[in-house]
């Protein structure tokens, strides 16, 4: 089971289903919000919350740690940042991955297929300044 509610908390951040009226420069424009069951999201898991959390694969094995979690530039698509290699924090790589390769068990977060090895070699990413 995917757990798709932190994306749709995100979404559910960036809209509510009453028209507004922003005005900046220029004429007013209305912007449409949509309503959100805030029960279902209640259930999700928060970012805070996931931030710092393990990574197992199907057999269980540790192969990296979530570092953070950031929302795409289209707004949409939320990544999962994991931190994977090293030893207690030295020498590890950061690599990023849609957050929906991963899924929930109960409260681990799996990322099916992978080993320390295979995420080991994906690209490394680095933080925008």
């Amino acid at each position: 089971m995917r757990n798709l509610l932190v994306p749709a908390a995100l979404a559910a951040a960036f809209t509510l289903s009453v028209p507004v009226l922003v005005s900046a420069q220029g004429a007013p424009q209305t912007i449409q919000l949509t309503k959100v069951d805030v029960v279902k999201v209640s259930t999700g898991y928060r970012a805070s919350k996931v931030i710092g959390s393990s990574v197992v694969n199907d057999a269980g094995d540790t192969v990296g740690k979530v570092d953070e979690i950031i929302v795409g530039p289209d707004g949409k698509a939320p990544f999962v940042v994991l931190s994977v290699g090293g030893f207690l924090g030295i020498g590890d790589k950061l690599i990023a991955l849609p957050y929906e390769q991963m899924r929930t068990d109960g409260k681990k977060f799996v990322l099916p297929g992978a080993t320390k090895d295979s995420l080991k070699a994906l690209p490394e990413f680095k933080y925008a300044s």
